[in-house]
């Protein structure tokens, strides 16, 4: 665990870096995540992680580095379903709590529950099919 004093107190392009790859160390060891995620990434992590800082950079610093569509990336994932977004979430809060201060960590997990609203929606909410399917 950090030392407070090393905790991230504003957000840069370094702090992204640090907090995607010590979330995704955590996604990766997950029992209930990493299968997904080694199913969809593979070998490829390199390229994940630097489409991570991408979006990230794009979300919390409007670097514009993201070039990608997440909606369609989750779209094509087997075995996704919407509690796969709370343990995402608690995995994605506890790394912030670990690496940032009180304000940015709050200022990620803000994000963070937004972009997870926004998927689950795009991804699950069907009026015409009941949630989780019947029969």
């Amino acid at each position: 665990m950090m030392l407070a004093a090393e905790r991230m107190d504003h957000v840069s392009e370094d702090g992204i870096v640090r907090l995607v790859d010590a979330f995704y160390t955590k996604v990766r060891t997950d029992a209930e995540l990493g299968p997904i995620f080694d199913r969809a990434i593979k070998d490829n992590w390199p390229h994940h992680l630097e489409k991570m800082y991408a979006f990230w950079s794009s979300v919390m610093l409007t670097s514009g580095r993201y070039k990608g569509n997440p909606m369609m990336k989750h779209m094509a994932l087997p075995g996704m379903k919407p509690e796969l977004f709370t343990r995402w979430l608690a995995l994605f809060e506890d790394t912030c709590r670990e690496l940032c201060d009180d304000t940015i960590r709050a200022a990620f997990m803000d994000r963070a529950h937004r972009i997870a609203e926004s998927l689950q929606l795009g991804l699950f909410y069907r009026p015409d099919r009941p949630w989780p399917p019947q029969g």
